[in-house]
């Protein structure tokens, strides 16, 4: 049972750092944003191809764009942030109540 247990640790430790440099890319991309950079850069061209599928998804479901403000970052960020604060401890949780029950 132990090896169960570490694999799900694993699988949060891991899933909170990607989470994490995500919310960080979304970050990025929103202050990118406001300066209207080049789009040639292979940097702009990166934040935008790792954001933008994202952004389509949640403009599907809901609009986000208000007085010509996009609000589809924020609303990302919000599901990041609720992804480390509960399925993260609840996946590290259940790692140890398998790592005792056993």
């Amino acid at each position: 049972m132990f090896i169960l247990a570490n694999f799900i640790e694993a699988v949060s430790r891991i899933l909170d750092i990607a989470l994490t440099i995500y919310m960080w890319i979304v970050i990025i991309s929103a202050l990118l944003s406001w300066v209207n950079p080049d789009p040639h850069n292979p940097i702009v061209r990166f934040l935008y191809n790792a954001t933008e599928p994202v952004y389509r998804r949640i403009r599907k479901i809901i609009p986000t764009v208000y007085g010509g403000i996009d609000i589809a970052p924020i609303i990302v960020l919000f599901i990041i942030m609720f992804l480390q604060y509960f399925l993260v401890p609840s996946l590290h949780e259940l790692a140890i109540r398998l790592r005792y029950a056993g």
